[in-house]
């Protein structure tokens, strides 16, 4: 399964915003599951890094089709859509409707101990 990796810049002083985001999502459950699952998103994890240049959410998502589900993505209206692409929108400056994928990410290295 296609794996995406992407740092999003946190706006300042917007981290304890990004903490109430995580925990309304997870307090969303069974929207949140509805919402993965429409774009075929198997498991996504978010994490924190702080840096001398400001914070970055670095979040990894694993799906089925990395394609399909960001142009679907995009152009969503449903409300929980807009709610999720509102706040990254408000955290990070960057705008889900015009980079589904966020930032630009370009792998340059891939270790896979085992793999031939």
């Amino acid at each position: 399964m296609p794996l995406i990796v992407r740092a999003f810049p946190l706006l300042v002083g917007k981290e304890e915003e990004l903490m109430q985001f995580a925990r309304d999502l997870a307090g969303r459950s069974t929207e949140a599951a509805e919402f993965y699952g429409n774009y075929g998103v198997t498991r996504e994890s978010w994490h924190l890094q702080k840096t001398a240049t400001g914070s970055l959410v670095i979040g990894v998502t694993e799906l089925k089709e990395v394609e399909p589900a960001a142009s679907e993505y995009a152009a969503s209206e449903r409300p929980f859509d807009r709610w999720f692409k509102s706040q990254v929108h408000r955290l990070s400056g960057v705008d889900p409707d015009q980079e589904p994928l966020g930032p630009p990410t370009e792998q340059i290295f891939d270790f896979c101990q085992g793999k031939s």
